[in-house]
């Protein structure tokens, strides 16, 4: 949200080397004002997250990627955060309850990560440079425990996702948001949509396409965010090319299609500060959309 009424949305560049991030600002009537880049000089930029004072943490979808935090109004220059841990990341989301970072990696043996902030910042905000990365052990009965990644940074040989022998798996990593206590997850190698409780340290998913009645009605889960009244958005990479909610009652009821750019995916599924608007990409779009 703007002074002004108004709101930025901030996209990220899949490009590689000169990804970056670019920001699109609106006024309060919802009209484009004004374009310009945020970050230069990364490499494939594919997701990230804000955060509750104002930033967008962007990430590289690279092996030893990095997280970035942007600022929005393109005053500030970027700042990367390594404490946030160098692996193929693909989104971040805040949980400003209990003080962690939760990000998703985008491999096929990838894990669930958290990163804890022990301080703050000198403006009051979450330190994202003070605390300890951690990854996901989840036991059979769904119950979560976290152990530290003894090498964040990968000065030694061992990926990330490889230096926990106990980390569990979660087969590709997508979009990730916080909402009211609970940390929701994409995992595109099985289409599956998880609820963490942060609070009760236990998850369980939400959809698994392997068990749904019609399994075409939602696949290729990616991007992810949640509405207002708890509807969890997941865009398909790829799949149908739609935006599909997931209700707090398990029911599906996909939201928008895309038609004619089945070589493309949806990204970026953001509402704006009201709520109302709800605003996406399409990465490899051919021709003009409405």
């Amino acid at each position: 949200a703007t002074n002004d009424g108004g709101w930025i949305y901030v996209s990220n560049s899949e490009l590689p080397i000169t990804g970056g991030v670019g920001a699109l600002r609106f006024d309060a009537e919802g009209q484009i004002i004004d374009a310009y880049r945020i970050l230069d000089g990364t490499n494939i930029n594919c997701a990230g997250g804000p955060t509750p004072w104002g930033t967008w943490l962007s990430c590289e979808e690279v092996g030893e990627g990095r997280v970035f935090e942007t600022d929005p109004w393109g005053e500030v220059d970027a700042v990367e955060r390594p404490a946030l841990g160098r692996f193929k990341h693909e989104a971040a989301t805040i949980d400003p309850e209990l003080g962690c970072v939760y990000l998703s990696e985008d491999e096929s043996d990838g894990c669930f990560y958290r990163f804890v902030s022990s301080d703050f910042d000198a403006d009051g905000d979450l330190s994202l440079t003070e605390g300890e990365l951690q990854v996901a052990v989840v036991d059979e009965a769904g119950g979560v425990s976290w152990l530290p990644i003894p090498d964040p940074l990968v000065e030694g040989d061992v990926p990330t996702r490889q230096q926990v022998t106990e980390a569990t798996v979660f087969d590709g990593g997508e979009g990730i948001w916080w909402f009211e206590g609970t940390v929701y997850l994409s995992t595109k190698g099985d289409s599956r949509v998880w609820a963490y409780d942060t609070r009760e340290q236990t998850i369980r998913t939400i959809y698994d396409r392997a068990a749904a009645p019609d399994p075409d009605a939602l696949y290729d889960v990616d991007n992810l965010t949640v509405s207002a009244c708890g509807d969890v958005l997941v865009a398909e990479d790829g799949g149908q090319m739609r935006i599909v909610a997931v209700l707090p009652s398990g029911e599906l009821k996909p939201l928008v299609q895309i038609e004619g750019q089945d070589e493309s995916e949806i990204t970026g599924p953001a509402f704006d500060p009201s709520g109302t608007r709800l605003y996406f990409s399409s990465q490899r779009a051919t021709g003009q959309l409405g």
